[in-house]
């Protein structure tokens, strides 16, 4: 009888953290994946040097609705990271940075090569409408004709 105690314990006990486990990775933020490289529109998409072509893609698109946390990947060539890492800021509505934040390297980065990357970005308490995801190059020597940026203009809500 004791045996059969222990077994139902343990079932309940892994059953419990199966269900744990599943339910903490339903609750991340999804990935808007929707920009194939080939077709991604550029348009309203900016740069300081004439460089918004760096940006091969993004899964946040121009003029995107963006709420809450939202993960998204994209990929950039020309030199923009540094130990891997690549600056990436939310701008307010006449471009004055709300929050800095940064996104990782998924594939090799010491290259000018086109470079993978990843992160979070978190919308949450900024002022609704206009704004801007501005990704910049990390630039470790601090002068500022060594930075480079391209900007995508997003609608908070």
């Amino acid at each position: 009888m004791q045996n059969k105690n222990t077994l139902i314990t343990l079932l309940v006990i892994t059953l419990a953290v199966v269900g744990f486990i599943a339910f903490k990775n339903s609750a991340k933020a999804p990935i808007v994946d929707n920009v194939p490289p080939q077709t991604m529109p550029t348009d309203g998409i900016t740069g300081n040097k004439n460089n918004k072509g760096d940006l091969i893609s993004f899964s946040i698109w121009q003029e995107s609705k963006v709420h809450g946390v939202v993960s998204y990947r994209g990929t950039i060539r020309g030199a923009y990271f540094f130990e891997a890492n690549i600056l990436i800021k939310i701008l307010g509505a006449n471009k004055q940075v709300l929050k800095e934040s940064n996104a990782m390297a998924t594939t090799d980065w010491m290259t000018a090569e086109p470079v993978d990357f990843e992160g979070n970005i978190d919308f949450t308490g900024f002022p609704t409408g206009r704004a801007y995801i501005r990704i910049q190059n990390d630039n470790a020597s601090g002068l500022p004709e060594h930075d480079k940026w391209i900007d995508i203009p997003v609608i908070i809500q």
